[in-house]
């Protein structure tokens, strides 16, 4: 298994930042500080503390930036790195960015949006949570108060997730997607060909709405709750300053 990383993102709500970096290289660290802790980083380390050895990173917008630290933070976090180009990332949503992932979700996968912080606690409870069979497991956060902007899940405990999106009543939701996933190799075929008709239906859909795609077709996709944890997915400044909070703490 290998981490996987989308950090093809533009973010253009967090500019002036984002004018020459992509979402996932925006410091959280102390503000003003030099060489401040990234996204990226914080992902990296929690990849290397859970005992991965291979990451890939999809990347697209100002993708120059992360080439240009790929050898600084295989050496800094012990990683082999690969980068993935993601050719349409300024045109279309992430849906099509985790299909051009698709040959390295062959090896199984946990995967991380660019823009969450979170503790390794995370990864951890999805490593834990295998072994019953399961072939996809989404990290639930099930302690938030929910408002619309959340990826909210309604999960059948007898059937796994039965819905994953944004447009849904808060009040019915079971919790949110906090955008990390563990994606065993035996799902990689059915997940690409899920993502395939997700984008090729609508280039702005979500890969989220892809897992959809995957349980309308009766795939089963199980969640792990993540308990009371501080976490927070960067959109816009107050994320960011969240983040920086959250960061610190880790």
């Amino acid at each position: 298994m290998i981490g996987l990383v989308l950090a093809a993102g533009a973010g253009r709500r967090l500019r002036p930042y984002t004018d020459t970096l992509p979402k996932a290289l925006v410091p959280v660290g102390p503000e003003g500080a030099e060489e401040s802790i990234t996204v990226l980083d914080l992902t990296l380390g929690n990849f290397a503390e859970v005992g991965l050895s291979e990451v890939a990173i999809v990347v697209g917008y100002r993708k120059e930036a992360v080439y240009e630290r790929k050898a600084a933070l295989e050496a800094k976090y012990g990683l082999k790195l690969t980068l993935i180009d993601n050719d349409k990332a300024e045109e279309w949503n992430n849906a099509y960015s985790l299909w051009c992932a698709r040959d390295v979700i062959k090896q199984g996968v946990i995967l991380a949006n660019g823009d969450t912080v979170h503790p390794v606690s995370v990864e951890r409870t999805l490593l834990d949570a295998r072994g019953r069979g399961q072939k996809i497991i989404l990290a639930l956060d099930t302690v938030k108060n929910l408002a619309d902007e959340e990826m909210k899940v309604v999960v059948d405990p007898a059937k796994g997730a039965q819905r994953i999106t944004k447009l849904m009543d808060p009040a019915a939701a079971t919790g949110e997607y906090i955008g990390v996933t563990l994606i065993e190799a035996e799902a990689a075929e059915e997940l690409a060909d899920a993502l395939k008709a997700t984008f090729e239906k609508d280039p702005d859909l979500y890969y989220e709405d892809g897992y959809q795609e995957l349980i309308n077709r009766g795939f089963r996709i199980d969640t792990a709750p993540i308990g009371d944890l501080k976490w927070v997915e960067i959109d816009n400044h107050d994320d960011l300053a969240k983040g920086r909070e959250i960061a610190c703490q880790y």
